[in-house]
This record gives structure tokens, sequence and C-alpha cells, in this order.
């Protein structure tokens, strides 16, 4: 005769699926929050930044900075490592400006954004490549990712 101590296979094999699954759920949630942490990150430095280049202005119709170098961030990376993108469009070709999806340009003064996730962009923030970039758009009424531009 068997005793009744213990738990037979098929029950360990029920509980080690179903311990599998949540854990596989966890981890999907929790890369989530990762990814959210790491933008909302981005939107703040790019605040940030906006708040420096401006005060380096002084004046409304001031110079704006050449580069990022001259707010003291030359060497400040955005949360995925990579550097932040700083685009002056008052003193370079318009050409350079990133464009919504009618192609116009979403700044007039300056474009700040980080390249993402995935670390690519395009000029135009609504192409796949682009969708995952903290921008700044409407010469800084917007800050967030591309993709709710």
């Amino acid at each position: 005769m068997r005793s009744g101590v213990g738990f037979t296979l098929l029950e360990l094999l029920v509980s080690v699926a179903v311990v599998a699954i949540l854990a596989t759920i966890a981890q999907g949630q929790y890369a989530a929050y990762i990814e959210r942490a790491r933008v909302a990150t981005a939107i703040a430095d790019i605040a940030t930044m906006e708040v420096e280049i401006v005060r380096f202005q002084q004046l409304p119709n001031g110079p704006l900075p050449a580069s990022l170098a001259d707010i003291g961030r030359a060497d400040f990376l955005d949360p995925w490592g990579r550097p932040y993108h700083y685009v002056n469009l008052r003193t370079t070709n318009k050409g350079a400006a990133r464009r919504d999806r009618r192609l116009n340009p979403i700044n007039s003064d300056y474009d700040l954004f980080s390249a993402g996730k995935n670390g690519v962009f395009k000029k135009q923030v609504s192409q796949k490549d682009s969708l995952d970039d903290v921008i700044r758009g409407r010469s800084g009424g917007f800050i967030g990712l591309a993709s709710d531009f």
C-alpha cells in the first residue's frame, strides 16, 4: 500500500507549468515598466536641457548654443547609453530639421531628441525607425515619444 504523503509527478508538472507561465507574464510586464521608466527619464532630461538652452540665450532673441557642449552637456547620454541629438535650426540648413508626417518641420528654433530604444532615427518622425524616439516638438510645446506626436 502507498502512503498519502508527497506529490505525484503530474501534480509537480502542473505546478511547475503554472509558475513558468506566471514568470513569463511578470518578466514581460517588468520589461515594459523598465522601458516606460527610460522614456520618462529621457523626457525629463530633454526638458532640463531645454531650460538650460533658454538660460544660455538670456534674451528672447539671443543666440542658441552651437552644440550641447555649450551648455555643459557634451558627454550627456540618454537612458539607452547614446548621446542626445541637437541641431540649431537658426544656423543650420533648414533641410536638417526633423519633420512630421506632412513633412512640416516639428520645430522652428532647434531640434533636441533621443534616438530611443533602437538607436535609429529618420528625418520624418512618423517613419517606423523613429517612432520610439523621444523628441521635442512644436518648439517646446511637446516632449514625448514620436509615436504620440
